[in-house]
């Protein structure tokens, strides 16, 4: 790699932009600037584009806050990402380049939220053995529960139990272009009243972003005589449904309408896929485990993989340097 070169984006790049991410080996429609743009509002975007004399072979989706740069903090997973053919060497090469470009422009952390192995096209764990070379510091790890559909998984007893409860009552789910009923009858009071929270999306970005991407993000209701008693919101990708949003009502249990909906989700709707990821069971950054959570995705079968979030002083660039010996 003769002439590495660095540029942040700019509205220019949106095709450049869009044209690599659809054909990198760890990328996904999050990284999409239809996607990332939704709510351009809430952050000073610092994303950049890296190249090889003439030929784009990283991006990095990121945001900029004082004097650090995040890889991207309106995302669930970021950092670098790279071309299918690239090779370890280059990634060092490419990692020393960002943390001396950033470290150039008074830059002095950068904070790296990876993507989970499970939505690698590839594997892509060269910039883990690039971290390890910085001494990148390891901030925080959240677990999370992966159901594996290529292979064999065991629902327990009483989960199925739940799931007939769900047949039983007559439970109607439908696939729905529409999120206000979700979103106004279950999931926006459930937050409210649980969390004191908001949904991420309003109803108005995430309905703008199905329209972007109707076969990425898909939304299901469950119905009870009628009536709307719980629902999802996945986000899907070439290897993983990963539900965005799941709620129901105070009769959730009584009823049995989540675990009759993933028990769907997962045996009929997105069974030709790899994963379904039901995302972290914890809180205080990885270090306290929801016991009562866990133990729920578990018993779908779900097992544990991980996802990590490094903080690198930008000055540890010079680290990567003469690495490749013969």
């Amino acid at each position: 790699m003769r002439n590495i070169t660095i540029r942040r984006y700019t509205s220019e790049d949106f095709a450049i932009w869009n044209a690599f991410i659809s054909s990198a080996k760890n990328a996904t429609f999050l990284f999409h600037r239809d996607f990332m743009e939704y709510h351009k509002d809430r952050f000073e975007d610092y994303s950049m584009l890296v190249f090889n004399d003439e030929n784009l072979i990283c991006v990095v989706p990121a945001n900029r806050v004082g004097n650090a740069v995040f890889s991207h903090q309106g995302l669930t997973y970021g950092g670098f990402v790279f071309t299918a053919k690239i090779k370890l060497g280059e990634v060092i090469t490419i990692t020393k380049a960002v943390l001396q470009f950033l470290h150039e422009n008074q830059i002095s952390t950068f904070m790296l939220k990876l993507v989970p192995s499970i939505y690698n096209h590839y594997f892509s764990e060269e910039i883990e053995f690039a971290l390890f070379l910085t001494q990148a510091r390891l901030l925080r790890r959240d677990c999370l529960s992966v159901i594996d559909l290529t292979k064999p998984f065991q629902i327990t007893r009483t989960r199925k139990e739940s799931i007939r409860r769900g047949e039983k009552n007559n439970l109607v789910i439908k696939e729905e272009l529409e999120f206000e009923l979700f979103w106004n009858e279950i999931l926006i009071p459930n937050l409210n009243s649980k969390h004191n929270s908001k949904p991420v999306h309003t109803i108005a970005e995430i309905s703008r972003l199905q329209q972007k991407f109707p076969e990425n993000i898909r939304h299901f209701n469950v119905y009870h005589n009628d009536r709307i008693v719980a629902g999802t919101t996945i986000f899907v990708t070439d290897k993983v449904a990963h539900p965005q949003y799941i709620s129901g009502n105070p009769q959730k249990n009584e009823l049995g309408s989540l675990d009759y909906l993933y028990h769907y989700l997962i045996t009929n709707v997105f069974k030709d896929k790899n994963f379904f990821d039901i995302g972290p069971s914890h809180e205080d950054n990885g270090r306290k485990i929801k016991e009562g959570l866990l133990f729920w995705k578990e018993s779908f079968g779900a097992k544990t993989t991980v996802q990590d979030y490094y903080e690198l002083r930008t000055s540890d660039y010079q680290l990567l340097e003469n690495v490749m010996v013969n």
